[in-house]
């Protein structure tokens, strides 16, 4: 039995703007933020700016209700929740973090239709909000040039398809926007599916030479269209008879 998997970059996909770049703009960390932008790699940039907000006495709790205030579009919730209800599985590969990652599903109730979310780890320690790179890229890089020193998405991609063929046949859907989604593109199969956001990174790289790219294409611009997009797409793989 041929079973259908949709992987979710989480920044600018299912939430339309950035964890990161929002949680800097509402607590006050621009200016920190640019000073140390230069010099730092963005994973170990944003655990600085977690170290900053403890300095400052904000709370983990705080940076939590900061959050909440993100924004998530009406049709990306319907689309989570229709492509489960469709029997899809569903998981996070994102390169933004735990915390953040949990923080805004949980509050939109989104949470449990996940059944993995791969990330960057967070934990508390003594009150402050730490971020560790996916990739320890010091000890042990992963040696993809395509990718961003602590995260190789396509690592991560091979991974779940081999668990997956281990539990049947799987098809895949993959929705991104980045640079970081780029190298996953490149290890779908022909019976697979990408979903890139127009005139976003990933959307860039797939048109600058689409013979790479052995997925078929279904670009999107918004949450009503990725909705759409989706949802046509598993109908179309769960009525696929070559299974």
């Amino acid at each position: 039995m041929a079973s259908i998997m949709v992987i979710f970059d989480f920044d600018r996909t299912i939430i339309d703007g950035d964890s990161d770049n929002w949680v800097i703009t509402q607590m006050g960390l621009t200016l920190l933020f640019d000073h140390y932008f230069p010099i730092l790699p963005w994973n170990s940039l944003m655990n600085k700016m977690m170290e900053e907000l403890h300095v400052q006495g904000k709370t983990v709790e705080d940076i939590g209700e900061c959050l909440k205030q993100m924004p998530l579009d009406p049709q990306i919730i319907s689309a989570i929740k229709s492509a489960h209800s469709m029997g899809c599985e569903l998981r996070v590969v994102s390169d933004a973090n735990q915390f953040y990652i949990e923080t805004i599903l949980k509050h939109h109730g989104l949470l449990d239709f996940f059944t993995e979310i791969v990330t960057n780890p967070t934990y508390i320690d003594d009150g402050r909000l730490k971020i560790l790179p996916y990739h320890d890229f010091r000890l042990s890089p992963h040696g993809c040039s395509l990718c961003p020193s602590n995260m190789c998405k396509g690592m991560i991609l091979e991974r779940i398809q081999a668990d997956s063929k281990e539990h049947g046949k799987t098809k895949f859907i993959y929705l991104g926007d980045g640079g970081g989604d780029y190298c996953p593109t490149l290890k779908l199969g022909e019976c697979d599916y990408v979903m890139p956001r127009i005139k976003y990174p990933l959307w860039d790289r797939i048109n600058s030479d689409p013979s790479l790219i052995k997925a078929e294409v279904h670009d999107w611009r918004n949450g009503e269209e990725l909705n759409s997009t989706l949802l046509r797409l598993i109908n179309t793989l769960s009525g696929d008879n070559l299974w």
